[in-house]
């Protein structure tokens, strides 16, 4: 599991794949698209299991979290991500023989896979353990639920980040990192203004049962 979770600037030589041979730096199998979800759909019906009391409202939650908080979502980024690199992130190549190399959109969906992974272990199976605490009222629920998501957050634009700056030929990469300021910036003022983003989250699912 670890060589498939690692980033691909942290990844073994014997599994990280070779432009020079290739030219493709996105896997060549789906296995870890696969194992996310299934991973997501487990921890969903742990919720539903918990919070819910209808079987085929829980089948709906299961199928809404996985397209939209995975796959949809993932699609989109990685969209963004795959346009930005190819538009204003890529060197120029002064020499015109240079076999000039682009980002697949594969690898930009890859990268979100990777960057999702983390983030899921804490918004998902660290949230679930201690979601009874997170999604009561009063100062210090309403704390602790902001820096768990802010965290989490950061450290999937930060393994994005990571996803990018390992490719030769990109430049100024560090332009997705910004997003993690704009969430430390965010997250003081979500907890001066009282919003608690896990009973927000739950109560989208499940508010008839908090």
């Amino acid at each position: 599991m670890l060589p498939t979770t690692a980033p691909k600037g942290r990844s073994p030589s014997s599994v990280r794949p070779n432009p020079e041979t290739k030219n493709q730096w996105a896997r060549d199998d789906p296995a870890f698209v696969v194992i996310c979800s299934l991973l997501l759909i487990v921890a969903t019906s742990a919720y539903c299991a918990a919070y819910d009391h209808s079987t085929a409202h829980a089948v709906f939650v299961v199928i809404s979290v996985l397209l939209f908080h995975f796959l949809i979502t993932g699609v989109a980024l990685a969209s963004c991500c795959w346009f930005l690199t190819n538009t204003y992130l890529r060197e120029e190549t002064p020499n015109s023989h240079v076999v000039e190399q682009r980002v697949e959109w594969l690898y930009a969906f890859d990268v979100h896979c990777n960057s999702f992974f983390p983030m899921f272990v804490m918004l998902y199976v660290i949230h679930y353990f201690i979601s009874p605490l997170l999604v009561a009222h009063g100062f210090i629920p309403l704390l602790l639920s902001n820096l768990l998501f802010m965290v989490a957050i950061s450290y999937y634009h930060y393994l994005n980040f990571l996803g990018y700056d390992v490719l030769p030929f990109l430049e100024r990469t560090t332009f997705f990192l910004y997003p993690i300021g704009v969430v430390i910036i965010l997250s003081p003022i979500l907890i001066l203004s009282g919003f608690n983003p896990s009973r927000y989250v739950m109560n989208i699912y499940f508010s008839q049962q908090l």
